[in-house]
């Protein structure tokens, strides 16, 4: 218990110094199972060799709607206290392109039976291109300088940490996923936008058996950036009989939404969720659409228990 509590002290030190205000990385309503994207620490938890894919899309029906598709791969080592990842993520809005890929490290340290610590870094690169010449312009200010070029970066270096404490019934997560501002300019004029800002992620959540056949998972998670408003998303999902997730979600002054998820079997999972945007844009769009895959190599690593997060 006294590893625990110094775990959580360090955690809250860390917390106390670190400015932070609102959100611009991807969103995902099934952040609980792509934690990875934002957390080098939790590559490996899954305690065997995984690989994820899940794709978003926001606001169907809108022009130039956003579109967000990732892929991750994690696995143990064979020490089983270190981890290591890959993730790619694709992030389009209009005709700004944004594709990340890194490359994250965790280690493990055992506080107790059940509980572990787990420290991650994370490194890669952003590849982002926006081509203003494309863009549908005013009559009156069709003529734009800034809107007679491209942006296009080929390679905009990053790195970032984590930290990921877990038991049997909860999990809490810290973490800083890109260090490094970097502005991307135009090629030919002075404009630029800042499209690497430092996003600040805190999450937990907490599992209660309420019978042999139902299991309870509150989740939570904050995101931040300075400059924005604060934003954070709460779930309330159900297990029913090991097979069946059901849940709904909701995000602070943008939605709330339906998740499911079937585990078809001890290697591969099914996920589905749904949002409803609450704001003025639901009036022009059919809705926002997330759906994941998830499988896990047997025979590489012993299981230990099922995986609740």
């Amino acid at each position: 218990m006294n590893k625990i509590r110094k775990a959580l002290v360090v955690v809250i030190i860390l917390l106390g110094t670190l400015v932070a205000k609102g959100q611009q990385d991807p969103m995902y309503t099934q952040y609980i199972f792509n934690l990875q994207t934002v957390n080098p620490a939790y590559a490996g938890f899954w305690d065997r060799m995984g690989v994820l894919a899940l794709s978003r899309n926001q606001w169907v029906g809108f022009k130039g709607h956003p579109t967000t598709q990732t892929f991750s791969i994690q696995s143990p080592m064979r020490s089983q206290n270190v981890g290591v990842g890959f993730n790619v993520v694709l992030d389009k809005v209009g005709l700004e392109k944004r594709l990340t890929v890194n490359f994250d490290y965790a280690y493990k340290v055992l506080l107790s039976d059940v509980t572990f610590l787990r420290f991650g870094v994370k490194g890669g690169f952003t590849n982002y291109s926006n081509n203003l010449l494309a863009y549908e312009q005013y009559p009156d200010n069709q003529w734009d300088p800034l809107f007679q070029t491209t942006i296009s970066n080929k390679f905009m270096p990053n790195f970032g940490f984590g930290l990921f404490l877990s038991s049997e019934n909860y999990y809490a997560s810290l973490s800083l996923p890109r260090i490094i501002q970097n502005s991307y300019e135009s090629n030919t004029s002075n404009y630029s936008t800042s499209s690497d800002l430092r996003q600040i992620y805190l999450a937990g959540g907490l599992l209660f058996t309420l019978s042999d056949q139902v299991k309870f998972k509150p989740t939570i998670m904050t995101k931040s950036v300075v400059g924005a408003p604060f934003q954070f998303d709460v779930t309330a999902n159900f297990l029913l009989a090991e097979k069946f997730w059901i849940g709904a979600m909701y995000r602070s002054g943008d939605a709330f939404g339906v998740i499911t998820q079937w585990v078809v079997n001890q290697n591969l999972r099914f996920g589905y969720a749904h949002d409803f945007t609450v704001t003025d844009l639901s009036k022009y769009h059919h809705g926002v659409h997330e759906i994941m895959l998830s499988y896990e190599f047997s025979g590489l690593f012993k299981v230990v228990s099922p995986r609740y997060f």
